[in-house]
This record gives structure tokens, C-alpha cells and sequence, in this order.
């Protein structure tokens, strides 16, 4: 499976946003009104941060689904990339934390380690974002 065919990598990225989108609200919501009646005001504050993480990749995800059409570069196909692995990590690893603390799940505090190799995806995702804006041809 070649991962920068042109003409399906931005169709991918566009639902794989559109998915995430829809799970972010979700999410959201479920945090915002049933959330709070289960675990303490900091972990509600853990768990918001990864909705709002998760909001701002899935944006940055969709900008690369319509921006690959013109810098069809392998840098923006693994600025998508970066963004969902991003996602997955940092906003997963503070969803899980939370369900940790909702359930009072003891053994997996080392979780947490996991968060910051997430924020690590989301930048190098903005850096290639970069390099595709500066080496994809003119046209």
C-alpha cells in the first residue's frame, strides 16, 4: 500500500477528520455534563485539555486533506500522519487517565509518560506542514 498516492491520501485525511471531529464533540459533551459528576475538577481539566488538542489537530488534519491536492508532498502526507498519531497519543493517553481516575484503577500511573511523545507528534506534524509549504513545486 503506497501511504502518498495523491489522488486518495486527502479523501483519507477528510474522513479520518470528519471522524475525529465527530468523536471530539462527543467527547466534549460527555465532559462537559457527566464528567463532572464522577471525578474531581483537576482530572475534568485533564480530560478537556485532550478534547481541545484533539479539536485543534483535527482542524490542523483537515487543512492537510484540502491543502494536499496543491503540495501533494510526502511531508504533507506525513504532516497528517504526525496529527493522527498525535491525537491518538496525547489526547488518548489523558482520556485514559481520566477513565483511570473514574474508576480508581490503580498500576497504570506510568501512563501519563505517553502524553508528551503525543505533543511531540503534534509538532513534528506542524514541521512538515512547513517543509511541504516550502518545497512543494510552484504552481
Amino acid at each position: 500500500m503506497n501511504l502518498f498516492k495523491p489522488f486518495y491520501m486527502h479523501k483519507g485525511f477528510a474522513c479520518t477528520a470528519a471522524i475525529l471531529g465527530a468523536l471530539a464533540v462527543a467527547l466534549g459533551a460527555f465532559g462537559a455534563h457527566g464528567l463532572k459528576k464522577i471525578v474531581p475538577p483537576e482530572t475534568v481539566s485533564t480530560f478537556e485539555t485532550g478534547v481541545r488538542y484533539q479539536f485543534y489537530h483535527t482542524f490542523a488534519l483537515l487543512a492537510v486533506a484540502i491543502l494536499y491536492e496543491q503540495f501533494p508532498v510526502k511531508t504533507m502526507s506525513y504532516a497528517g500522519i504526525f496529527f493522527i498519531i498525535g491525537i491518538v497519543l496525547f489526547s488518548g493517553s489523558l482520556y485514559l487517565l481520566t477513565a483511570m481516575k473514574a474508576t480508581e484503577t490503580v498500576g497504570l500511573s506510568k501512563l501519563g509518560i505517553i502524553t508528551p511523545f503525543g505533543g511531540l507528534f503534534f509538532i513534528a506534524g506542524w514541521i512538515c506542514l512547513l517543509v511541504a509549504f516550502i518545497t512543494a513545486p510552484r504552481t
